[in-house]
């Protein structure tokens, strides 16, 4: 992916989306209730945080999809499970000071579509999605070349 020199000043927290449209589950909220909240948010991701919003994990569709298939248990017995139980504890993250095209290459590297974004200490302040992330780079190609 080649930036240019426009596009490499724009910051993860220029276009993170916030905390209020983003799905964040305590670890023992129940599973039922994380695939509702995954739904109506519409971004197939919740970030599973502790009382202090540090966050713990993420749980993606793509993983409720791969655990469906390899664990041998009826679908509704998955309902009743905490949270933390289906993350994905240590999932990459990215920093709001950093610049949107290393987060976007790092989104390609590991074919995610989004990254939390945290502070210092680890707690949660954002996501970053792939889709207004693209759109803000697309903006300051087209803009440069005016």
């Amino acid at each position: 992916i080649m930036f240019t020199a426009m596009t490499k000043k724009i910051l993860v927290k220029d276009v993170m989306i916030g905390l209020d449209k983003v799905p964040v589950v305590l670890a023992d909220t129940f599973f039922k209730n994380v695939l509702e909240d995954m739904g109506s948010h519409r971004l197939g991701i919740a970030c599973v945080v502790d009382d202090s919003k540090k966050l713990l994990g993420i749980i993606t569709d793509g993983d409720i999809r791969r655990k469906l298939i390899s664990v041998q248990k009826p679908f509704s017995a998955f309902f009743v499970d905490d949270a933390i139980d289906h993350a994905i504890k240590n999932p990459a993250t990215s920093r709001s000071t950093d610049t949107l095209s290393d987060a976007v290459q790092m989104m390609k590297q590991l074919q995610v579509w989004d990254l939390p974004v945290v502070d210092d200490c680890g707690t949660l302040i954002g996501l970053l999605h792939l889709h207004p992330a693209v759109e803000a780079l697309l903006k300051a190609i087209g803009g440069e070349a005016k």
